[in-house]
């Protein structure tokens, strides 16, 4: 016993060693790619701008990643969007192209994409315009295909127009009819050099009224040129473009190469070697409006010429009580560092009297595990900030392939089996087991979520029924424990809430996000709330209970009857669940940041059964075993072995019929109407299979256990320091590199995660004391906290 016990305590030191060292290695890595990125943003500039024009690459098929920033999908509505917007707050939406048939092509492209009919017809060589009253908006094509004198004239006479009746942003570019006409000469280069300059001026003079976009000239398919264009070789393409680098890298005009790229990539896809294809113009234009609309539309998915969001009142006031706990740790480490010294020394000279050891001290240990435990904190969630609120880390947007989502998954299942381990538990859905369960669900949800798998409807459907077993496992574990104890005391109900919300709450101030936002903390907490409410309400229904009077296990029954009966109106009538959703001051708990509680009634209405299918799983488990129609007490099968075997096989038929369901329903809306009826049934197929079987009842991997104790930790963090822009990109550490940067990433916002489930464990001991008059005077503290900032932001 004594070498088991110590084995064990080896072991508890070894994993402790190897997890403080973890973090030690992410914070390392952390404060490496401040310097990298720090670097980075001092040699080439921090200009998401920039980036999208400059460099990206294709990470699959007609997939255009901009270089470090992300590149939102414009729609015909999302362009005219953002045209009235503009021009609505006083803006213009002029918009020029100035040159030869290739910036034609992008003058169509982006003139069709904002008109409400299609423009085609043209007659060749000369201008073309399009305006649209509707959202204020001119764009012009003006037909100078040679850099020469006619297009001086036309930079003169905008220079010589009023500033207002000027184009704000110019589209131009040329070299191909210089190559053409003068049949590739040395001496038209020249003259293309000579006219560059005698250009250039104008950038200058033109920037306080029009942005001047300058397109290198995409490569030529040379095969497929006609006779005619055969002197336009992609060597005397580079030649003009390494002259336009040079005469305009240092004017105030900005390079377009990115399209240059795109070209590169989708070349063999030109129709007469040319001009570019219709997937390299999408990009084109996408990039296009990119660069014009983000900064005013700021979408979510749209970082490239974004600004970041201000910083707040409220976020200034919380980095400067993180400040302040830093500080205070340094300045406590310092002193108990002191202290201790002395007073060992004093207890050493005692005990060398005395004949007695000197006794080590820790001065001041309370207050040093608070003010450290929120330093800790402080640290992670300025880390936080700098991923999410600032464009110092690149983001790029999620790339789905079947390959990308389920090689990491295979790899996560195959690694999670590998540490398969026996344990001495042998109840249903024991603690060793749940952990498991909440483990690889999570790991599944986070791939799931990296590589924005929620276009394929199976998988999407997969990852819903994923949430309710963890919201069937908050109904399971929360009755059983009521149902066991009997103990509805408010210290314990606080400390769930403490544990569930602190993160989210901390996160709120910090990132200036509402509390829906983070809709799965709301959710649960909501749920845990509906269990503690039904069984705290009188009468108050347990174990102990029931056995000294039968008719207890009737009024559970109607418990469940009216809980049911509830939770049905509050879906069926929709005014009815506004009135108890929209009263303020609750109301802010479950609108989003425009006021709208659409998403909270959709998440609540996905899942609005799935803890009471925990809770009558925990009822019916109960009953079984009181019946003795079911033993878990020992790791033998729960049932005969017939009976196990049938079990076994309705639980896979039940797995394999819900995915077949998946497959065969049409749409999210048909599959998400079906989905708060039958989700019970997968749910159930996997407990039968994974709890029927001895043998699988006994075993557990402690890999998916580990993670499954910071599941919440994980499922929140991965918002803002492993995804991107709330979810809707990726995070890049290192740039180009992708593999290389999701397990970087992936190692840095692990460690982080887990300690900020150690930092919620021990701030809980002191936030929520079981002593109740300590509890009250933390809970009016809290509120007194809160109120200021509840005024402030309107609740009241």
């Amino acid at each position: 016993m004594a070498d088991s016990r110590s084995g064990s305590a080896t072991r508890e030191i070894t994993y402790f060693l190897n997890v403080e060292n973890a973090k030690l290695l992410a914070l390392c890595m952390v404060t490496g790619f401040i310097m990298y990125h720090g670097v980075i943003h001092f040699k080439y500039g921090s200009d998401s701008c920039q980036w999208l024009l400059s460099d990206g690459r294709f990470p699959g098929y007609n997939i255009w990643q901009p270089y470090g920033c992300m590149m939102h999908e414009y729609s015909k509505e999302d362009a005219r969007r953002c045209m009235h917007y503009i021009s609505y707050w006083g803006g213009r939406n002029h918009i020029a192209f100035l040159g030869d048939s290739r910036i034609r092509q992008l003058y169509f492209a982006f003139a069709n994409l904002l008109s409400k009919t299609e423009i085609s017809a043209y007659k060749a060589w000369s201008d073309l315009s399009f305006t649209d009253s509707d959202i204020s908006l001119k764009v012009e094509f003006l037909w100078h295909p040679m850099v020469n004198i006619s297009m001086y004239n036309v930079y003169k006479s905008w220079l010589m127009n009023q500033p207002n009746t000027r184009p704000n942003k110019v589209v131009t570019g040329s070299a191909t009819w210089c190559i053409k006409k003068d049949n590739g000469s040395k001496t038209a280069l020249d003259n293309y050099r000579v006219n560059l300059t005698l250009i250039r001026p104008f950038y200058a003079k033109l920037k306080d009224s029009t942005d001047i976009l300058w397109m290198l000239q995409d490569p030529v398919v040379e095969e497929k040129l006609n006779g005619n264009r055969s002197m336009i070789t992609n060597e005397q393409i580079d030649s003009y473009n390494r002259v336009a680098l040079e005469e305009l890298e240092k004017s105030v005009a900005q390079l377009w190469s990115s399209s240059r790229l795109v070209a590169q990539g989708l070349k063999k896809e030109s129709v007469d070697g040319i001009h570019m294809s219709d997937a390299a113009i999408h990009h084109d234009i996408q990039m296009l409006l990119n660069s014009y609309c983000n900064d005013k539309m700021n979408h979510y998915d749209g970082t490239c010429c974004s600004s970041a969001e201000p910083v707040t009142t409220l976020q200034i006031v919380t980095a400067s009580l993180f400040l302040v706990c830093l500080i205070s740790s340094v300045a406590l480490y310092i002193y108990r560092r002191r202290a201790r010294r002395n007073v060992a020394k004093s207890r050493a000279e005692n005990g060398q009297r005395n004949g007695q050891p000197p006794v080590p001290a820790e001065p001041l240990s309370s207050c040093w595990d608070i003010v450290f435990s929120l330093a800790k904190l402080g640290v992670i969630m300025a880390y936080i900030f700098l991923c999410d609120r600032t464009n110092f880390f690149m983001k790029e947007n999620k790339y789905y392939t079947h390959v990308n989502f389920f090689l990491p998954f295979a790899y996560v299942m195959v690694l999670g089996f590998f540490f398969t381990e026996n344990t001495d538990k042998v109840t249903v859905l024991h603690r060793d087991q749940t952990d498991e369960w909440k483990g690889w669900m999570q790991l599944v949800i986070l791939i799931y979520h990296l590589t924005g798998a929620s276009k394929v409807l199976p998988i999407y459907m997969h990852i819903r029924v994923l949430v309710s077993a963890y919201l069937f496992m908050t109904g399971y574990g929360h009755f059983m424990y009521f149902w066991n104890k009997g103990e509805y005391g408010l210290a314990r109900f606080c400390q769930v809430i403490f544990r569930m919300n602190f993160l989210v709450v901390v996160l709120c101030f910090v990132m200036d996000r509402p509390y829906q936002f983070y809709y799965f903390v709301p959710l649960v907490s909501y749920w845990y709330m509906v269990v503690y409410i039904t069984m705290a309400v009188w009468p108050h229904l347990s174990k102990s209970s029931a056995e000294a009077n039968q008719m207890h296990y009737v009024y559970m029954l109607l418990k469940f009857l009216v809980l049911v009966t509830v939770i049905t109106l509050l879906f069926l009538s929709e005014i009815f669940f506004e009135k108890i959703f929209l009263v303020h001051p609750i109301k802010h708990l479950f609108v989003t940041s425009d006021d709208s509680i659409h998403e909270w009634r959709f998440r609540w209405s996905l899942d609005r059964y799935s803890v009471v299918y925990g809770m009558l799983f925990a009822f019916s488990y109960f009953l079984l075993k009181k019946k003795r129609l079911l033993d878990d007490d020992n790791p033998d099968t729960l049932f005969s072995r017939g009976v196990s075997w049938l079990l076994v096989s309705l639980g896979v038929l039940g797995i394999g019929g819900y995915a077949t369901f998946s497959i065969l329903c049409k749409n999210k809306y048909q599959c998400n109407a079906a989905h708060s009826y039958i989700v019970f049934v997968p749910i159930l197929s996997f407990v039968l299979i994974r709890n029927v079987p001895g043998i699988l009842r006994t075993k557990y991997s402690s890999f998916f256990a580990w993670f499954g104790r910071i599941s919440l930790e994980l499922f929140i963090s991965q918002y803002h320091i492993w995804l991107a822009a709330d979810t809707h990109g990726v995070l890049v550490l290192i740039p180009s590199y992708p593999v290389l940067n999701v397990i970087i990433t992936s190692f840095i916002f692990i460690c982080a995660s887990h300690e900020i489930n150690r930092v919620t464990s021990v701030l809980v001991a002191f936030a929520v004391p079981t002593e109740w008059k300590a509890l009250l005077r933390n809970i009016l503290a809290f509120l007194a906290i809160l109120l200021p900032v509840a005024i402030v932001n309107g609740v009241f």
